[in-house]
C-alpha cells in the first residue's frame, strides 16, 4: 500500500504542462516513455480502477517517475520518440514494432529533402522515428522549419519557390547555400528530431561564443536566435536556463533584486566620424527589440568614447526621469572601468541609482558598480554567457546603425 501511495503522490505532484514522462522500476530501469499535453492529467489516468492488464502490470512495477517538459505536445512527440529509440523500454513494444507509424525521411542527396512517410520501401535515405502521431509530427516540422529552413520538394527545381521567399528554405536550387552549410543545417534538424535539443543548444552556445570572439557578430546573433527558439521548443532547459543566468548574475554582482530588465550600451565610430550609440533591452534574458534605441552623437566631435557614452546615458535616463518611467534593473556597458565610471557619473548627476556592470573587450574583465576591483567570472558560467549575449547584441546593433549613416553619407556625395 505504501508503494501505491508513493506513486500517487508523485503523480499528484506532476506539472500541468506538456512534456514526456518516464516510468522506472525499483532498479531505475525505464519501463515506459509517454508524452502528454498535460503530464498531470495523463498520469492521473493511471490511478483509475478499470485499467487493462498490460497497464496494471506497468503500474505495479513502477517505482519512480521522471518528467521532461516541452513547449507543446508536438515537441514532446519528438522527445518521446528519441527516448524510446535510445532506451528501448519494454512497455513501448507497439511503437518499436508497428510499421504503420509515421517516419521522417531525409533523402540521400547532396541537398537532402525532408518529408513524412509511413514506409521505407527500400528507398535510399535516412529515416527517423517512428512517431506516434502524424498530425503532431507535421506541427513539429513546421516549428523546426521556421528556425532551420530546409528543402521539401521531391526534385530540386531550377528556380526558387515560395518557401525561399518566406524564409522556410535556403534555396539550394539557386545556390543560396553551400552543400557544407546545408549538411550542417540538416545535422541540427536531426538533433531536434531525435529529441536532443539540450545537446544542440550546448553546441550552438559554444559556436556562438567562438563567433563572438572572432568578432563575427552577425553569425553569433544567428546562433543566439536559434538557441532561444530551441529553448522555447524544449521548455527545459530554456526558460530555466535563462532564470539560472539571471540568478547567477544577481549572486555574482551582489544585487538586491533579480536583474529582469537589463539595458546594454555600445559606442561605434570610425576615426571619430559618424559616431553613434546603441541601447539594447533584455527582458528576463530575452532580447526585447521593441525597446531598442539608437543615438547619433550630437554634443561632441572627435574620439572620446567616455564622453560619447556619457551623452548617450544622459539622454536615455534624463528622459526616463522626466517621464517618470520604469528604470531597468541593471545597465551593461561594453568597455572597461573607465566606461563604467563615466556612465556612473552621469547617473549620479541625474540622482538615479541603477547598478552597472561593464565587460572589457580583450580579456573580458568584469567591473561592477556594486563591487570593487576586477571581478573574476569562471569561464562559461551562466552569468558571463548572459553578459556576452547582451554585449554582442549591443555591438551588432551599433554597427548596423553606423552602416546606415555611412551609406546615407555616400549617397549625399553622389
Amino acid at each position: 500500500m505504501g508503494k501505491v501511495q508513493d506513486l500517487r503522490e508523485k503523480i499528484l505532484a506532476a506539472p500541468d504542462s506538456p512534456g514526456v514522462y518516464l516510468m522506472r522500476d525499483s532498479a531505475g530501469e525505464v519501463l515506459y516513455v509517454g508524452k502528454a499535453n498535460s503530464l498531470k492529467k495523463r498520469l492521473f489516468s493511471y490511478l483509475a480502477n478499470n485499467l487493462d492488464a498490460k497497464t496494471s502490470a506497468l503500474i505495479s512495477k513502477t517505482a519512480g517517475l521522471e518528467f521532461k517538459l516541452s513547449a507543446n505536445e508536438a515537441m514532446a512527440l519528438l522527445l518521446e520518440a528519441g527516448l524510446i529509440h535510445e532506451l528501448k523500454p519494454r512497455y513501448n513494444i507497439s511503437l518499436k514494432d508497428d510499421k504503420s507509424f509515421p517516419l521522417v525521411k531525409i533523402s540521400n542527396e547532396e541537398f537532402p529533402a525532408i518529408s513524412i512517410t509511413r514506409r521505407k520501401n527500400g528507398a535510399a535515405g535516412r529515416y527517423l522515428g517512428p512517431y506516434t502521431n502524424a498530425k503532431l509530427l507535421k506541427n513539429a516540422l513546421k516549428i523546426i522549419r521556421h528556425s532551420f529552413g530546409y528543402r521539401s520538394c521531391r526534385r530540386l527545381p531550377k528556380q526558387s519557390c515560395i518557401y525561399y521567399r518566406i524564409n522556410l528554405c535556403p534555396a539550394p536550387c539557386i545556390g543560396g547555400i553551400s552543400a557544407k552549410e546545408y549538411k550542417a543545417l540538416i545535422d541540427k534538424i536531426i538533433f531536434v528530431l531525435e529529441g536532443r535539443t539540450d545537446l544542440l543548444i550546448r553546441k550552438l552556445n559554444k559556436s556562438m561564443q567562438d563567433k563572438s570572439r572572432a568578432h563575427d557578430f552577425e553569425a553569433a546573433a544567428r546562433r543566439r536566435d536559434q538557441i532561444i527558439v530551441l529553448s522555447e521548443m524544449s521548455a527545459s532547459p530554456g526558460r530555466f536556463t535563462r532564470q539560472g543566468e539571471l540568478e547567477d548574475l544577481k549572486n555574482r554582482l551582489g544585487l538586491e533584486n533579480l536583474p529582469e530588465r537589463i539595458e546594454g550600451f555600445d559606442i561605434s565610430n570610425i576615426s571619430g566620424k559618424q559616431a553613434v550609440g546603441s541601447m539594447v533591452s533584455f527582458q528576463n534574458g530575452i532580447a526585447d527589440k521593441n525597446n531598442y534605441r539608437r543615438f547619433r552623437i550630437k554634443g561632441f566631435s572627435g574620439i572620446n568614447d567616455y564622453k560619447m557614452l556619457a551623452e548617450v546615458v544622459t539622454r536615455r535616463y534624463s528622459r526616463l526621469a522626466r517621464e517618470k518611467a520604469a528604470l531597468p534593473d541593471l545597465l551593461l556597458i561594453d568597455g572597461g572601468r573607465g566606461h563604467l565610471l563615466a556612465a556612473s557619473s552621469e547617473l549620479r548627476k541625474l540622482n538615479l541609482t541603477i547598478p552597472l556592470v561593464s565587460i572589457a573587450k580583450e580579456k573580458e574583465n568584469i567591473y561592477s558598480s556594486t563591487k570593487s576591483g576586477v571581478l573574476v567570472f569562471p569561464k562559461d558560467t551562466p552569468a558571463i554567457n548572459l553578459i556576452r549575449r547582451i554585449r554582442d547584441e549591443a555591438h551588432r546593433f551599433a554597427l548596423s546603425y553606423h552602416r546606415i549613416l555611412r551609406k546615407k553619407e555616400i549617397f549625399k556625395k553622389c
